[in-house]
């Protein structure tokens, strides 16, 4: 199937309007790495559709958190960023540059809570963040102390 094709289906059974702009900004997260923010996304589809707005971008996004086609990164980590892996999985966050890696759910051992949730709770889900320095970060740091 193309992925126009799959890109409607995808819409229909979210019950969502296929549009052009919708297509493109979908390709677009998909395609991006990581987890991007509506500002990276909107500087590569201006590309493709130079007459956008980001305003259009950012409606979108919500559009698609809303029906479940997306999914938002915890937005501590600083602006909005969105989530295209839709499989249960926790994140490694760079404090520094605010990257964000995925690491696979079976990758980190289950969860036990020692105290009761409010009466009535229905947990949804557990999200793990790991907060540290990448790589990159500490290497840069370090260059930077040694001069």
């Amino acid at each position: 199937m193309k992925p126009a094709a799959n890109f409607r289906d995808l819409c229909r059974s979210h019950r969502l309007v296929a549009t052009h702009q919708r297509q493109v900004i979908y390709e677009t997260v998909m395609n991006l790495p990581g987890h991007p923010s509506p500002e990276a996304i909107y500087a590569e589809v201006r590309g493709k559709i130079p007459s956008i707005s980001l305003a259009t971008v950012y409606k979108n996004i919500q559009t698609f958190l809303h029906s479940g086609i997306l999914k938002k990164v915890s937005t501590y980590h600083g602006a909005l960023r969105v989530e295209p892996n839709l499989a249960p999985h926790h994140h490694v966050v760079c404090v520094r540059c605010k990257s964000i890696m995925d690491v696979d759910e079976d990758k980190i051992e289950p969860i036990r809570l020692r105290q009761r949730l409010p009466r009535g709770f229905k947990v949804t889900r557990i999200a793990v963040d790991i907060l540290g320095v990448c790589e990159s970060c500490a290497s840069a740091r370090g260059r930077k102390t040694r001069v």
